[in-house]
């Protein structure tokens, strides 16, 4: 390498390999720079990495959400939003998009391929001229389809070596299980009957990081996404990733290890790439993935969802923010990524610790009462537990006592303000950004549960119904945008800029963001309720928020407060300029 700073991380990188595969460290660290010298990606040659700030946000969207008869979807996707979104958003998150055997797209056949159904690299070429890429590294399983999977059932290396066998006696009963599936499946091959290791499902198979080999297969992918436009790569499932008898195989030292080896090559050759890390376990686990600043740059808020949908439909802002209060500041470098609705459902072990479990259970039965679904999970004894809710985040808002569709639409918008809101990088699903309903004849037709939050569109149908200015649609993509469009004009939301949470009252919830800089400070305050809310000087002075504008920035209306009050209306939520 050119440079000490090389030099050093090549090191890292040999001990890293050393840990993981002991002696061949040395051959398979030579092998290692022959790999990413083949695609001619180095730092020198890289962008400067992209800069993180109030602007930042994500938008989630399958690479077929958006349909016209008789043309590739990523080209009806792009004209779609540059009409309809533009530049409200500066990240494009377009989930799976290689071919697939089932999953929508996480059960990958081939890794470097698109879909022909969506399109061509070139297309996804073309949409990163208006947004920053984040492709999905399916990291833990491949298709049992899969050109590995065939090699492995006759015998042909290298697949042969790619997966994980094993004696269906053995005690798995240690193992954290995200299903209720079997952990195992049998599969002919030519040396007869196998059991694959199958965390997800019986067409994901999970793949052998202890054999090398996978790993540097991976590695090289890694590194064709990055040629062809990737400037984050989300680490789909990787808490599962490595696997060890008399383990619970979940989060284990050679997983975090093999993370911190993808952040310094990117680091080596690539350091404006983005490591993102999809961990949907309790909360404590989840911010592991940080390592201490070496591992992901950003992860997912996946408590964030649940206790906001609880707040949300409970009235109260309780767990929320004694979660909130507690929450360590990424970092030098990192960032939060903050969600509600996802093309996943919205994951109940976030919650662990975090709120009593009879509240748990009235989540569980709020779904269900509106006609969502719940995914369960395999635990040690053998039991069914829930594991996750599984509806669109619109429609997780709805069945509260005195509804109408104004106050549903309100109380989803208010959640969506406080998403954009707390610290961090928001994310939007496109489901979410048009206030979709559940899709119930898709997930009868594919007899999924996450597919009710997968609905996709014909053009001409989302056409119709942003059209109607009354619509939840478009009065949902409407707010999203201006919320966005404000957000990206204070600094006060800049991702690293501190924040402060509290309880108002029970019902109301007050987040205060600063500027990086301390030049500009925002309250904002959600009404978590149904009922009218008055916060009085002497409940604002405790926190130290009496002197704030009288406009709320949001609406771009003067609160007229009297003797600095405040009155809020059912889920009304504003954002108020404070004074320095």
């Amino acid at each position: 390498m050119k440079n000490y700073y090389s030099s050093q991380i090549m090191r890292r990188i040999h001990d890293r390999l050393a840990r993981l595969y002991g002696p061949a460290a040395d051959r398979l660290l030579s092998r290692f720079a022959m790999m990413i010298g083949r695609y001619g990606i180095n730092a020198e040659s890289r962008p400067p990495t992209p800069s993180v700030n109030q602007r930042t946000c994500l938008l989630i969207t399958y690479a077929d959400a958006v349909q016209k008869p008789s043309e590739p979807s990523l080209t009806v996707a792009g004209r779609f939003l540059e009409a309809r979104v533009g530049k409200a958003v500066t990240h494009l998150h377009v989930l799976p998009f290689c071919p697939s055997s089932s999953d929508d797209g996480f059960s990958v056949i081939h890794f470097r391929t698109v879909n022909p159904q969506f399109g061509k690299w070139s297309d996804l070429q073309v949409l990163s001229e208006s947004y920053d890429l984040v492709f999905d590294m399916v990291l833990n399983h491949a298709s049992s389809r899969s050109g590995w999977m065939h090699d492995y059932i006759a015998g042909i290396a290298p697949g042969r070596d790619y997966f994980i066998e094993a004696d269906p006696n053995n005690d798995f009963s240690n193992i954290v299980r995200p299903r209720s599936s079997p952990l195992l499946t049998p599969i002919l091959t030519y040396a007869g009957v196998k059991n694959v290791w199958t965390t997800f499902s019986a067409d994901q198979i999970d793949l052998n990081y202890a054999n090398h080999d996978v790993l540097f297969e991976m590695l090289d992918i890694i590194m064709f996404y990055i040629a062809m436009g990737a400037r984050v790569l989300r680490l789909d499932a990787v808490a599962y990733l490595w696997k060890r008898t008399g383990t619970n195989c979940l989060n284990l030292p050679e997983t975090h290890e093999i993370v911190r080896l993808l952040r310094d090559m990117l680091a080596l050759n690539a350091p404006d790439i983005r490591l993102l890390t999809e961990t949907n376990l309790p909360h404590a686990e989840n911010l592991s993935y940080f390592g201490d600043g070496d591992e992901a740059h950003w992860i997912y808020q996946f408590s964030l969802p649940p206790l906001l949908l609880h707040a949300m439909t409970r009235g109260t802002a309780r767990y929320l923010v004694a979660w909130a209060e507690k929450l360590p500041p990424p970092p030098p470098g990192c960032a939060y990524l903050n969600i509600t609705g996802t093309h996943d459902g919205i994951g109940i072990r976030p919650l662990e610790g975090l709120i009593p479990e009879s509240e748990i259970a009235g989540l569980v039965d709020h779904i269900v009462q509106l006609g969502g679904r719940v995914s369960t999970r395999r635990t040690a004894n053998d039991d069914d537990v829930p594991y996750e809710l599984n509806s669109t985040w619109f429609d997780a808002l709805g069945g509260i006592a005195g509804d109408t569709p104004v106050l549903h639409l309100a109380r989803f918008l208010c959640a969506q303000t406080i998403l954009l809101a707390l610290k961090g990088i928001p994310a939007v699903y496109f489901n979410t950004l048009i206030a979709a309903s559940n899709d119930h004849a898709l997930a009868e037709r594919t007899g999924m549960n996450r597919s009710l939050n997968r609905g996709k569109w014909p053009l001409t149908d989302l056409d119709a119904m942003l059209a109607c200015p009354t619509s939840a649609a478009s009065r949902s993509l409407s707010a999203h945008l201006q919320m966005l469009k404000i957000r990206a004009e204070h600094p006060a939301f800049h991702p690293d800029g501190p924040q402060e949470v509290a309880a108002v009252t029970d019902a109301v919830l007050g987040i205060e963001r600063k500027a990086p800089d301390g030049t500009e400070r925002i309250l904002v305050l959600a009404n978590l309720s149904n009922q009218p809310a008055h916060l009085s000087r002497a409940i604002l002075q405790t926190h130290g928020w009496q002197n704030h504008g009288p406009t709320d920035i949001l609406a771009g209306q003067d609160l007229m407060p009297h003797d600095g009050a405040i009155s809020l209306g059912a889920y009304a939520a504003v954002w108020l300029v404070l004074s320095a």
